[in-house]
Parts: structure tokens; C-alpha cells; sequence
């Protein structure tokens, strides 16, 4: 085992570490971090809106939701300010925290990404109609500024809001806004820009000294989607069909999923932040599905997919990587270690609301040849048992996000809307459980320093 672990130290965290560096990555993350707020302000309405309307009309209880319609009409108010544009938020922060980590100008490249991302945008929309219309409605509507061609009706100046908007535009403020935000920091780096006199106070002087980064980097860009429009397409809807559409597609499978909790349990055992160092691949994919189930859900539609970013915290991470708080559990039954007992009693309070920093440097867990083997092991057999429930249709898809916090059996229900989440969460917390007693039970027979 330690010369496994070894191995592992030499050729594996390096990499690790390096990718935890590159500061595209930790921008990307970064990003996804500053629309959380965001993402659970929607959330909640979408959680508050089916206790109050989705889950009361099941039951027929048609008076109180009618009485709830005031409550209800301030919920969709507020998804309509967050989920449903967070692709516009993240068009913002992206560009902000890519300055924020090569120390330019912020504002201004958040600005840029975020004008970049609405330059890309189709601005007219196209409707098919079941009927041909008379001659006095085709007048009225081409009078409003419509097209009428047959039963097709299509204008200009409308953004497709429910489409373009949410998650479908991730992938394109990755792509165009990093080209983009590219060319701005370039520029800014090497000096090629406005330089206004030491009197000029320094917001209007930050202000000039972005126009020209600003000016190439958005015209870069606009000659790119120029290309595209010729081509009778966006580069949106490229993106998404070509690049985005595939990504989801392989993220749903078993194999992806395994793999990227392996990933992250294999750094947390090094001491590597593995759910930070992974999280420009988790939240780029697999918080896009989870954007797309919330704002589905909301609009009465069939979730588009099966596995999100939150079923990682309600199935597999339980109390936090490697689901610790099921080790916590084992070791104050089963421990007859002092030590371990001790950190254990400290760390159960923090680990029933997923953090496990506690447990992982004060046990320590982190490059304990004990623990290597439950740790990434649970966490396998978990996300498996979990994979199999969801596919065979034996729990609900998330349809809303939860705080990383919220404590088990909480987060199941108000994540799922589904009383089965929780019994899958509890058969999972009951497997990993003794997955990892025998391992504290034979650590009853090694001396702390032997460790």
C-alpha cells in the first residue's frame, strides 16, 4: 500500500497541483462560484413554488394554491432575475475573474465578456402557425414590424429568453468570451492603451485605459459571429450542437460519472482540494444540467437530464469527499482509539453540514494508508447504487439546487422533491457506513505513529 501511495505522490498530485494552478481554470471556477448566490435565490423560489403549487395540486388542493397565487407570482419574479439569465450573469463574472487572476482591469473584461456573449444572441424569432392567416391579420402584424410568409411568422429584435439566456449558453461565454477577454488582457498586459495624465482621478482613467483592449477584443468576436451569419447560423447554436450538446451527452453516462469521483477522492487523499481542482469540469458540465433541470422544471417541462452537480452532494459526498461523515459514525461506535475518537466527536457537528476539513487533516485521513481504501472505495460503490437508481426511474432527477451545506435527508427531499431520495441516500450512508468499519476496527491495532 504505501508503495502504491508513493507511486501515486510522485507522478499523480503534481499534475494534480499544476492543473489546480492554471489560472483559466481557477477563473472558470471562480466564476461558477460568484453566481452561487444567484443559483440558490432561484432555487429557493423554485423549492418554495413547489411546496406551495406543484406538490398541493398533486393532492387536488386547489383552494390554498390559489390562495398561494400572490406568493407564487413573486417566486417566478425572482427566477426570472436569477436561473433563468444566470448564462448572462456567468457572461459577467467570467470576464471579471479571468482579470481578476491576470490583475487587469475587472470591470471592464466582465463587461466585455458579457457583450460578447449578447453579440452572439439571435435577435428575431420565427413562429410556424397551424392555420394561414386572414388578409386583415397578415396587415396588422406586418404593420406591427412582423414578416408574414404563409402560415410563418418571424421579426427582428427579440432574444429567445427561455432559450439563451440560462444554461444553453454556458459553453458560448467559455468559448467567444474567452477569446474575447484573450485579446483584452493581451493588450492590457503589453501597455496598448489609452494613458490618461496622473490628475485624471482613477475610475475615469481605468476607464480610458480599457477602450482599446475592449474595442479589439469585442471586434474580434464580432468578426467571428459575421462568419457565422453568413453561413445562415449563430455561433450559440453551433456551440451548443456541436461541442455542448456532446459534452452533456457524455457527462450522463456511468463511466464519467465514476470517474470524476475517483478523481476527486484520489486528490483529497494527497491533500489536494479535489472537489476545487475538478470543479471547472463539474460545474462547467454538470452544473449546466443542473441549470437546465431547474429552469425545465419551472416551465412544466420534462428535466433534460438524469445526473447534476447536486447529486454528487446528496449521493456520494455525505458529510462531505468520501463521505467522511459516515467514517465519523463508524469510528465513535466501533473506535476504540482515543485519538480518533476525540477528532471524531470535534469533527461530527461540521461534518453533518458536509465539512470535513476537520477529519481530513486532524485524524488525519489525508495519506493514511488505513483509510486510502474506504475512502475512495465508498464513494464508488455509492455513486454506482445512485447511478442505478436514477437510470431505472427509482428517484426523481434534481430539479433544484440545495447549499452544499444543507445537512442529509434535507437536502435529498428539497433537491428532489422526492420522499425516495431519502431512502436512497440512507441505503447509501448504511453501505458506506460499513464499508468503512472494518478498516476503523483495524485501526484499533495500530499505534498513531505507525500510521
Amino acid at each position: 500500500m504505501n508503495a502504491l501511495i508513493n507511486w501515486l505522490n510522485k507522478h499523480v498530485v503534481p499534475v494534480a497541483a499544476k492543473i489546480g494552478s492554471i489560472r483559466w481554470l481557477v477563473a472558470l471556477r471562480d466564476a461558477f462560484i460568484s453566481i452561487m448566490p444567484l443559483i440558490m435565490a432561484g432555487s429557493v423560489a423554485n423549492v418554495i413554488n413547489a411546496l406551495v403549487k406543484n406538490l398541493p395540486t398533486q393532492f387536488g388542493w386547489t383552494g390554498f394554491v390559489n390562495s398561494m397565487q400572490w406568493l407564487i407570482a413573486i417566486n417566478a419574479l425572482v427566477w426570472t432575475g436569477t436561473t433563468a439569465v444566470l448564462g448572462l450573469l456567468f457572461a459577467f463574472t467570467f470576464g471579471y475573474q479571468m482579470c481578476v487572476q491576470y490583475k487587469v482591469e475587472p470591470i471592464a473584461g466582465g463587461l466585455v465578456t458579457l457583450g460578447t456573449f449578447i453579440m452572439g444572441l439571435p435577435q428575431s424569432f420565427s413562429l410556424d402557425l397551424k392555420a394561414a392567416l386572414t388578409k386583415g391579420d397578415v396587415k396588422a402584424i406586418t404593420d406591427a414590424g412582423a414578416v408574414v410568409a404563409g402560415k410563418n411568422v418571424s421579426a427582428w429584435g427579440y432574444f429567445n429568453f427561455n432559450k439563451y439566456f440560462g444554461a444553453y449558453g454556458f459553453f458560448t461565454v467559455m468559448i467567444m468570451g474567452g477569446i474575447a477577454i484573450a485579446v483584452y488582457i493581451m493588450l492590457m498586459k503589453k501597455h496598448i492603451t489609452i494613458k490618461m495624465p496622473a490628475s485624471v482621478p482613477p475610475a475615469v482613467s481605468n476607464a480610458f485605459t480599457g477602450i482599446i483592449p475592449a474595442v479589439a477584443g469585442l471586434y474580434v468576436v464580432g468578426i467571428i459571429n459575421y462568419l457565422f451569419q453568413l453561413n445562415n447560423t449563430t455561433v450559440i447554436d453551433f456551440i451548443s450542437k456541436t461541442i455542448q450538446e456532446p459534452l452533456m451527452k457524455v457527462s450522463q453516462g456511468y463511466w464519467s460519472v465514476l470517474l470524476i469521483t475517483f478523481l476527486v477522492q484520489l486528490f483529497w487523499f494527497f491533500g489536494i482540494h479535489g472537489t476545487n481542482v475538478l470543479a471547472p469540469v463539474t460545474e462547467s458540465i454538470w452544473t449546466t444540467a443542473l441549470i437546465a433541470n431547474v429552469n425545465a422544471y419551472h416551465n412544466g417541462k420534462t428535466l433534460p437530464y438524469m445526473w447534476t452537480r447536486t447529486d454528487f452532494d446528496l449521493y456520494v459526498w455525505i458529510g462531505g469527499a468520501g463521505s467522511t461523515l459516515l467514517l465519523l459514525l463508524a469510528i465513535l461506535i466501533f473506535s476504540k482509539r482515543e485519538d480518533q475518537r476525540a477528532v471524531a466527536k470535534v469533527s461530527l457537528v461540521p461534518g453533518i453540514f458536509n465539512i470535513n476539513e476537520p477529519v481530513m487533516f486532524g485524524m488525519p485521513v489525508v495519506l493514511n494508508p488505513i483509510y486510502f481504501i474506504p475512502f475512495v472505495l465508498a464513494p464508488l460503490v455509492m455513486v454506482s447504487i445512485s447511478y442505478a437508481a436514477l437510470k431505472f426511474g427509482l428517484v426523481n432527477p434534481v430539479r433544484a439546487q440545495i447549499t452544499w451545506a444543507m445537512p442529509p435527508f434535507l437536502n435529498a427531499f428539497l433537491g428532489t422533491m422526492d420522499w425516495r431520495s431519502i431512502v436512497l441516500q440512507a441505503v447509501n450512508m448504511v453501505i458506506g457506513f460499513f464499508i468503512y468499519v472494518p478498516f476503523v476496527i483495524a485501526a484499533n491495532n495500530m499505534k498513531p505513529e505507525a500510521e
